[in-house]
C-alpha cells in the first residue's frame, strides 16, 4: 500500500480534500502578506526618477460643507503651520451664514496663505464635494493640488513638504490617513478595518497599479484635472478619490508617501453603526472598478473566511493528529500576518495594532459578508 493509500485510508477523501483547502488558502494568505503587502515598509519614493528639480508650490485645497468651528479652531492651524516656505489654503465654504462666511475671510489678517470662495447653499440644488472642489481648483493659483478634508488633520508639520516633494517624483501622489484612537473593540476594529484596506491600494500602487488614492490625502496637477475634463461620475455624490483617479492614475506618474510624519487622521463621529453607513456609502463605487481591482481585492479577504473555514471544521471532526497539523498551520499563519502587520502599521504611522489583531483578522470577512448584503440595496445618499 502507498503513502497516498494509507492517508485516503486513514482520513478518507474528504480529509485529503479539507488538507487540500487549507494549504492552497494558506499559499494564498502568504504571498498577500510577504508578496504583495510586503512591499509597503521596503518602498521608498526616492528611487522613482525625478521630474522636477525641487519641490514646486502647492495648493491645499479643502471644502467645507458646515460652519465648521472646530476646524477653524484647531486643524486650520495645524495646516497653516506646516514646514513649507510655498503653499495657499483655499477653502471653499458651501453655506449660508454669512457671518461664519465673513470670519473666514477675515481668517487672511491672521493667515496670509489662506483664501476662502463661497458656493451660496440651496436646498433645491445640493452641492457635492467635487462642485466644491472644481470651484477650489479654479480657485488655486499653483499647479500642484493637494485635496484633503475639515474631518482629518496632519499628525505632524512635515505633512505638506512631504506631499510636496513627491511631486518632484510624479504628477500624481497619494498618501495615508487613518481613523483617531479611541477607546473600545469597535474603534479598534473600524482603525484596522481603515489600515488594512488602505494596504491594498497602496500596495498596488507601489506595484505600479494604482487605482485610488483616499480623499483625505491626495494629490494630483492641474493639468491633469483639466486634461481629463474634470471629476467623472458628476451623477454620483462620490468616487473623486478612485473613480476619477482611475481615469488619471497610470504605473508612470504615480508617487506613493509613505511616511508616519506623512499621514492624516480623520475624526470619527460615532461606532461600528456610523462606520457601517459610512463604509456602505463609499463602497458604492466599487461595481465601477476594473475587474482585476475587485479580485485583486476579494481574493485575500476570500482566502482568509475559506482558510478560517477549513481550520474549524478540523478541529471540530478530524483526528488529534490532524487538529494538531492544523493549529500548526494556524499559528504559522497567524505569526507571518502579526509579523508583517506590525511592520505596516509601523510605516503608515498606526500605533497598538498588533495586540487584538487576530479579532480583526477573525470577524473582517463576516463583516464584508454583511456589507455585501446591506449593498444590494441601493443608497440614496450616494445618487445625485
Amino acid at each position: 500500500m502507498t503513502f497516498i493509500d494509507t492517508i485516503l485510508a486513514h482520513y478518507g477523501w474528504q480529509g485529503v480534500a479539507l488538507a487540500g483547502v487549507m494549504l492552497t488558502a494558506l499559499c494564498v494568505q502568504l504571498y498577500y502578506f510577504l508578496f504583495v503587502y510586503g512591499r509597503i515598509p521596503s518602498y521608498r519614493i526616492g528611487r522613482r526618477p525625478a521630474r522636477l528639480r525641487e519641490a514646486p508650490p502647492v495648493s491645499v485645497v479643502i471644502p467645507m460643507f458646515s460652519e465648521d468651528n472646530a476646524f477653524v479652531e484647531q486643524t486650520l492651524p495645524r495646516i497653516v503651520a506646516q514646514e513649507y516656505p510655498d503653499f495657499e489654503v483655499v477653502i471653499v465654504y458651501v453655506g449660508s451664514d454669512a457671518d461664519f462666511y465673513e470670519d473666514l475671510v477675515r481668517l487672511r489678517h491672521a493667515f496670509p496663505c489662506v483664501t476662502v470662495t463661497k458656493i451660496q447653499l440651496d436646498p433645491r440644488f445640493p452641492i457635492s464635494p467635487k462642485m466644491a472642489l472644481n470651484v477650489g481648483i479654479k480657485s488655486a493659483h499653483n499647479e500642484h493640488l493637494v485635496l484633503t478634508t475639515t474631518d482629518a488633520y496632519p499628525l505632524s508639520d512635515r505633512w505638506l513638504s512631504l506631499m510636496a516633494k513627491g511631486f518632484m517624483r510624479a504628477e500624481v501622489v497619494v498618501g495615508y490617513c487613518g481613523l483617531e484612537p479611541a477607546r473600545g473593540i469597535g474603534n479598534y476594529l473600524m482603525r484596522a478595518w481603515r489600515m488594512m484596506h488602505a494596504a491594498d491600494w497602496l500596495a498596488s500602487a507601489v506595484k505600479g497599479r494604482p487605482y485610488r488614492g483616499i480623499r483625505h490625502n491626495l494629490g494630483f496637477t492641474k493639468t491633469l484635472y483639466f486634461g481629463a475634463n474634470g471629476f467623472t461620475h458628476l451623477n454620483m455624490n462620490i468616487g473623486e478619490d478612485d473613480l476619477f483617479m482611475q481615469k488619471i492614475m497610470t504605473p508612470a506618474n504615480v508617487g506613493v508617501v509613505l511616511s508616519p510624519r506623512a499621514a492624516l487622521c480623520e475624526k470619527t463621529w460615532g461606532g461600528l453603526g456610523w462606520w457601517t453607513r459610512t463604509v456602505r456609502f463609499f463602497d458604492a463605487a466599487k461595481p465601477y472598478y476594473p475587474r482585476w481591482v475587485r479580485t485583486y481585492v476579494g481574493w485575500e479577504m476570500g482566502s482568509r473566511l475559506l482558510f478560517w473555514l477549513a481550520v474549524a471544521c478540523a478541529l471540530a471532526v478530524m483526528p488529534w493528529e490532524y487538529k494538531i497539523g492544523a493549529g500548526a498551520l494556524l499559528l504559522v499563519r497567524y505569526g507571518v500576518i502579526v509579523w508583517q502587520v506590525r511592520r505596516i502599521a509601523r510605516r503608515l504611522g498606526e500605533r497598538r495594532m498588533c495586540g487584538r489583531y487576530f479579532l480583526y483578522d477573525l470577524l473582517s470577512p463576516f463583516y464584508a459578508l454583511l456589507l455585501g448584503v446591506l449593498n444590494l440595496r441601493k443608497d440614496e445618499r450616494v445618487w445625485r
